[in-house]
């Protein structure tokens, strides 16, 4: 394949940043815009950097955009639609594949319309009426905030206790200490099993035929114990259209070819012995989720974007074992104290004790005349992802390169796929519903 040129778009916060070095390596051009300002030094010196994506559009023989939100609005599918109106080859979303991040109950509607089954959810724009629900309905119960503030990973909360009392607890601290900026939030049953993601990359018409199967560990220490985060680390493999897909994504084929959509998206899901219950959308790319992916493809990714945004029978060759990613912090992750950063993190050295870089991704880091520092403000600097036959082959390979990193402070979670070697993975293949295959 000729090299092309890749325009990639952070509306927002820097996100993309290492699927973009990974295209540039591939001997394409490539362009990125970081709307935040604190991000902006994200990616220097890994990938060359514009200042006005608008200005590129033409220029760009693909635009990809990596969220669905522009600063503290949704938006990016707002605009891949009005690039693809334009002619224009995208990788991004639509206003209403937006909505399903965004709207928590609108997304359980399309579900529901397109014959998925769903729990047993209700949104609430008062906490008030969603206290007394609880109080009316006992039972374990999910919050999960609407809205701009579902960024804040930590305001999820999954309930322990069979009478809703420690929802109720929950919601009533929130809406003093929240209340302002929570609009409103969906309570969600809570039902027990295997938590597993279902992923697939649609080109605007159909999904292509290799799925993504994912573990996500959100919670921060390891043991799931301790605050919600964007994510710690991810266990993955990948499989064809089994039922696991076609009881989910694959009855939305339709929908998101009438929506024109392109790009990668995502259903959270409980699973157990007596069904599939979806959870919640990540119509984008997940993180560290593509890093993992990437790390998995073998063939180029850069063709493989290409193809998708043209919707040209896009082919994926993917490593036929699991992977795992493991994301490195830094103080004061996952919370923001800007003296800690400072004092701590904030444009620290990265040094590695080996020449290889293999299954080193890059998050908020910069490369300063051959030195790669921290960047940014988030204190996320690397993804380190490993892979092999087995899920502890993956582990092992991928805590090996873990090893070889100095960065003063890191921490990170070591238990990332125990999950699944600990048993979630009989029990899914005992159900029937997926496993590596053809």
């Amino acid at each position: 394949m000729n090299s092309k040129r890749f325009l990639f778009v952070s509306a927002d916060a820097a996100l993309i940043t290492d699927l973009a070095w990974q295209v540039h390596r591939e001997g394409h051009d490539v362009k990125y815009y970081i709307e935040s300002e604190s991000d902006r030094e994200i990616g220097d010196g890994f990938v060359p950097k514009t200042d006005d994506w608008r200005a590129e559009v033409e220029w760009a023989d693909v635009v990809v955009f990596d969220d669905i939100w522009v600063g503290s609005d949704v938006g990016t599918g707002k605009l891949a639609q009005e690039l693809r109106e334009r002619g224009k080859a995208v990788v991004g979303g639509t206003p209403n594949t937006d909505r399903l991040e965004e709207d928590r109950g609108y997304a359980m509607d399309v579900l529901e319309d397109h014959g998925v089954n769903t729990i047993e959810h209700q949104v609430f724009h008062d906490f008030g009426e969603g206290i007394e629900h609880v109080q009316q309905n006992p039972a374990a119960y999910v919050i999960k905030p609407l809205g701009e503030v579902q960024n804040v990973k930590r305001l999820l909360y999954v309930g322990t206790e069979d009478d809703g009392s420690d929802v109720i607890d929950v919601l009533r601290a929130y809406e003093k200490a929240w209340g302002h900026r929570m609009k409103g939030f969906q309570l969600q049953r809570k039902v027990d099993g295997v938590e597993v993601a279902v992923c697939g990359f649609f080109d605007g018409e159909q999904f292509v035929d290799r799925v993504n199967f994912n573990f996500e560990h959100k919670k921060l220490f390891p043991g799931n114990i301790g605050p919600s985060t964007g994510e710690m680390g991810t266990a993955m493999f990948w499989a064809g259209h089994n039922e696991l897909f076609e009881e989910t994504l694959g009855k939305l084929d339709g929908w998101l070819a009438e929506e024109g959509y392109v790009g990668s998206i995502d259903i959270n899901c409980i699973v157990n012995e007596t069904g599939i219950y979806p959870l919640e959308f990540t119509p984008r790319f997940g993180y560290p989720t593509i890093a993992l992916q990437e790390e998995s493809f073998e063939s180029s990714t850069g063709r493989f974007f290409y193809d998708l945004a043209h919707g040209d029978d896009p082919e994926l060759a993917v490593h036929a074992g699991y992977q795992i990613g493991v994301r490195i912090v830094l103080p004061p992750f996952p919370f923001d104290d800007e003296e800690t950063y400072d004092e701590s993190s904030r444009n620290a050295a990265v040094v590695f004790e080996t020449e290889s870089r293999e299954g080193i991704h890059i998050e908020d880091a910069k490369n300063v005349e051959g030195q790669w520092r921290v960047a940014g403000d988030n204190g996320m600097p690397l993804v380190v992802t490993g892979k092999g036959e087995t899920m502890q082959e993956a582990r092992d390979r991928c805590y090996e390169r873990i090893d070889d990193i100095v960065i003063p402070n890191l921490y990170y979670r070591d238990d990332i796929g125990e999950r699944w070697t600990d048993g979630e993975g009989d029990r899914l293949h005992a159900w029937g519903y997926l496993g590596p295959q053809t």
